[in-house]
């Protein structure tokens, strides 16, 4: 697999990519420790894997909010390259609601938070990048409701809505986070419409958590369609929709309707490692796989997206799963598992000229 580092790619081409990293840890602070600490494989694999593919822009989600992103500078500063520019937010992620968001007679557990999470900020997001971002221009959907979202379908159970009305009528839709994040190459705008979804299983018939993922791929749509306001110069839909139009569970229309908008592309990012993993009971193209999860479980599935506007020009573009005789898989760990089940996943653009 040829991945090229920014010395090696054209000066007019800019790679964009998102990464599922786990860099989430069992509490507040811990994250920032590891990091510090320089002495936790996972993170090492991660770093590495971020060296080689080098991003110029790179979105991370499932990585720990703190206030003053301390931990996110950290984690910049041991890379070989940090990167200039970082943008965070808080999340909704582990936000306590005070009230029994899963219905199971109980308040103040990981699942009552907005989003689920055992601690506020626990997998939350965030961007890295060698490009100026401006935050005082960023949109930040995090808080729109559920019920807000145009076309939303609300979970109900033996028909009353589920848990209760009065959460619904405080829910987000975003689990983590939703942000419209405005990155300048040369005088132009790329925005990035970045976010993190619900796993869309752990719940019963009401489907709460499928619903509600597919929901933040409507909240996007809604977006590009012009109805939460202007719609973003350049947008790339960008981060982890966890589900797929083919395999796993989830309701698939709703990521299927996304690949099908003709306002953006799909520039189906592949790989050789992905291609020989092959799941023999799937129906979509293994090469196009992100994540690497148990043959027991969900299998290997397409769950992070780089979805350019229609109007920018893709060079290239690939998932980072080298196979098992590529020198580069030594990155993942000596069982090409130890930076994690996600898949970095990247595509090069032409930069736009203004």
């Amino acid at each position: 697999m040829l991945v090229l580092t920014p010395a090696v790619r054209a000066e007019t081409t800019i790679r964009i990519a998102t990464y599922a990293a786990p860099l989430s840890r069992d509490g507040p602070g811990l994250l920032l420790r590891d990091i510090l600490f320089g002495e936790d494989p996972q993170i090492t694999a991660i770093l590495g894997v971020i060296d080689h593919v080098a991003p110029d822009v790179l979105v991370l989600t499932d990585t720990d909010y703190d206030a003053g992103g301390v931990a996110l500078a950290a984690l910049s500063d041991r890379l070989q390259h940090p990167y200039p520019y970082r943008f965070t937010a808080a999340p909704n992620a582990g936000r306590q609601t005070g009230l029994d968001v899963d219905g199971n007679g109980r308040t103040g557990e990981a699942r009552d938070a907005l989003g689920y999470g055992r601690f506020f900020g626990d997998g939350g997001m965030a961007v890295l990048s060698r490009y100026p971002i401006d935050a005082t221009k960023v949109r930040d959907l995090t808080p729109t409701l559920w019920r807000d979202v145009p076309g939303a379908v609300m979970p109900v159970l033996d028909g009353a809505p589920f848990p209760s009305q009065q959460v619904l009528d405080v829910l987000p839709v975003s689990s983590a986070s939703h942000w419209i994040v405005p990155v300048e190459i040369g005088g132009v705008t790329l925005s990035l419409l970045a976010f993190s979804a619900t796993s869309p299983v752990f719940d019963g018939p009401e489907d709460f958590n499928g619903l509600r993922n597919r929901d933040e791929l409507r909240l996007w749509e809604a977006v590009l369609d012009g109805a939460m306001g202007p719609v973003p110069e350049r947008p790339i839909l960008i981060g982890n929709a966890n589900v797929e139009p083919f395999d796993g569970d989830g309701l698939r229309d709703g990521i299927a309707a996304v690949l099908a908008r003709p306002d953006l592309q799909d520039p189906a990012p592949r790989s050789r490692g992905g291609a020989q993993a092959a799941d023999p009971d799937h129906r979509g193209d293994p090469a196009l796989d992100t994540a690497d999860w148990s043959d027991d479980g969900p299998g290997n599935l397409r769950v992070s997206y780089v979805l350019p506007a229609r109007a920018l020009t893709v060079m290239d573009a690939g998932v980072f799963w080298p196979a098992p005789d590529d020198p580069a898989a030594g990155l993942l760990g000596d069982d090409q598992g130890t930076a994690g089940p996600h898949h970095l996943v990247w595509v090069d653009l032409r930069q736009p000229t203004p």
